[in-house]
C-alpha cells in the first residue's frame, strides 16, 4: 500500500529540518550544537592572560576525549575563549606558507581536517553585508584514513605534512593529493620481509619536526615489542619511555614515562614526561626536568619566549601509567612557563575537563580562534558566516 501525501508529509517536514545546524554539517556529528557548558567553563590567572596578550598569539588546543577544540587568545584587552567540536581531535599541525592548520580527528575512520581563517564573504544580496573580524578559522577540507592508522602527533616536515601512525609504529607522510606514504619506523620493529607494522607495540607518538626526517626525532612509550603491549593493564612503563633519532632509527635518550609531544626548540630537545607531570629538555645524553606541573603533561608548543604545556586528568584505568603523579588532584590545563627557570608565569584550568592532547600558537593577527564563543546555539550572525564565508576575501 502506498502511503499518501498527508500520511508522509510529516517525515518530509522531518527531512527538512534535519542537519541546518552549521555545527553538525561541518562535524557530521547530529546534535552537536547542544554543547554542555560546563565544559567551558574555566578559571584563569590574570598573567595567563598577559602572556598571551603580550606576545600576540592564539593557542589552539585539543581536548580530545571531550571531542573539543579550544582557542584562547586577548582581543582589545579582553580574553577571548571560543571552541568548536569535533570527534576525538587529537595532533595539531600549522602550516605557516600555506596558511592552514591540520587537526586529527582520531575516531574511525580517521581523518585530517584541514583549517584556514576567513577573511570576507561572498556577494550576496539576500543577507546582510558584514565585515569579518579576526579571521574565524572554518574547515577547508577533509581527508580519511583508515582507523587502524591511530593518528597522533602532526607535523610539518620539509613543508610536508607527517603523522603518527601510532598502530603502525611508523611516521607517514600525507600528501595534498594521493594516499599516505611510510617514511619512518624503528629498527626494532624490521623484519626479514618489511616493518611490522601490524599492530601497536610502542606508543611511537610524537614528532619534534627537524628541516628533514632524518633531522626529527619521535618519542615512544617503549624501545621494543615486547609480549605486553599498550592498551594492557600490566604493561611496563615506567622508565622505558625512549626518543628515536630520525638519522639512526636508534633510541638515543630513554628513562622517560609515557613521553608525548616532543619538540625542537632553539636547537634543544623538549618532551612532556607525562607520567612524571615534567616538561623536559635534553642535557647531553639525558632529560633533565625543567618543571613539575599538576598532571598528565601532554601538548607542547613554544611561542615568543614561553613554552605553553598542557595538563591532563588522568583517566581510572590508566592510573598505572602515571607513577609520578597524585593522579587525584591532576587537572585539566594549559601553563604558561618559563623555559629557563621553569618557573609557571600563568595557567588556565577547566575544572570539568578531561584529557588535552595538542597544543599550539599561531598569530592573533593570523585569528582569533572559532566561530562558537559560548555553549548556546549559534546566533544568525554565525549561520550567515557560514552561509557565505570566504577564505580569500576578495569576492572573486
Amino acid at each position: 500500500m502506498t502511503p499518501t501525501t498527508t500520511e508522509l508529509e510529516p517525515r518530509w517536514a522531518e527531512h527538512g529540518t534535519a542537519w541546518r545546524d552549521p555545527a553538525e554539517v561541518l562535524s557530521g556529528w547530529e546534535g552537536v550544537g547542544a554543547v554542555d557548558a560546563d565544559l567551558l567553563r574555566s578559571r584563569a590567572d590574570q598573567a595567563f592572560w598577559d602572556v598571551l596578550d603580550r606576545i600576540g598569539v592564539t593557542l589552539i588546543v585539543s581536548r580530545e576525549y571531550e571531542h573539543l577544540l579550544v582557542a584562547l587568545t586577548v582581543e582589545d584587552g579582553r580574553p577571548v575563549a571560543s571552541h568548536l567540536r569535533l570527534p576525538h581531535p587529537s595532533g595539531i599541525a600549522v602550516d605557516r606558507v600555506r596558511g592552514t592548520v591540520h587537526v586529527a580527528s582520531t575516531r574511525n575512520p580517521n581523518q585530517i581536517i584541514d583549517f584556514a581563517p576567513v577573511r570576507g564573504t561572498l556577494p550576496r544580496t539576500d543577507i546582510p553585508t558584514e565585515p569579518i573580524v579576526g579571521g574565524p578559522l572554518l574547515p577547508s577540507r577533509s581527508r580519511f584514513m583508515a582507523g587502524a592508522m591511530y593518528l597522533h602527533d602532526l607535523a610539518m616536515i620539509s613543508a610536508r605534512l607527517h603523522a603518527n601512525s601510532v598502530g603502525q609504529n611508523a611516521v607517514v607522510e600525507l600528501p595534498d593529493d594521493g594516499p599516505h606514504r611510510l617514511v619512518w619506523w624503528p629498527k626494532a620493529i624490521e623484519r626479514a620481509d618489511g616493518p611490522d607494522i601490524g599492530r601497536n607495540y610502542l606508543q611511537l607518538n610524537s614528532i619534534a619536526a627537524g628541516d628533514t626526517v632524518e633531522r626529527s626525532f619521535f618519542s615512544a612509550s617503549a624501545a621494543a615489542p615486547s609480549q605486553r603491549r599498550p592498551g594492557h593493564r600490566n604493561w611496563p612503563v615506567d622508565g622505558r619511555g625512549v626518543i628515536f633519532s630520525g638519522a639512526t632509527r636508534e633510541p638515543i635518550a630513554g628513562g622517560l614515562t609515557r613521553p608525548h609531544s616532543a619538540r625542537i626548540h632553539q636547537d634543544a630537545l623538549w618532551v612532556d614526561n607525562s607520567g612524571y607531570g615534567e616538561l623536559a629538555r635534553l642535557d647531553g645524553e639525558a632529560f633533565t626536568a625543567v618543571a613539575t606541573l599538576p598532571g598528565w603533561t601532554r601538548g607542547l608548543c613554544f611561542a615568543g619566549d614561553v613554552a605553553f604545556v598542557a595538563t591532563s586528568r588522568v583517566i581510572p584505568r590508566f592510573r598505572q601509567y602515571a607513577p609520578g603523579l597524585d593522579v587525584d588532584r591532576s587537572i585539566c590545563g594549559v601553563h604558561a612557563v618559563d623555559p629557563e627557570s621553569g618557573v609557571v608565569l600563568g595557567s588556565i584550568r577547566w575544572p570539568f575537563g578531561n584529557q588535552i592532547f595538542a597544543v599550539e600558537a599561531v598569530s592573533r593577527d593570523f585569528s582569533l580562534g572559532f566561530p562558537f564563543r559560548s555553549a548556546r546555539p549559534a546566533p544568525e550572525r554565525t549561520r550567515r558566516l557560514f552561509y557565505a564565508f570566504d577564505f580569500r576575501g576578495d569576492n572573486q
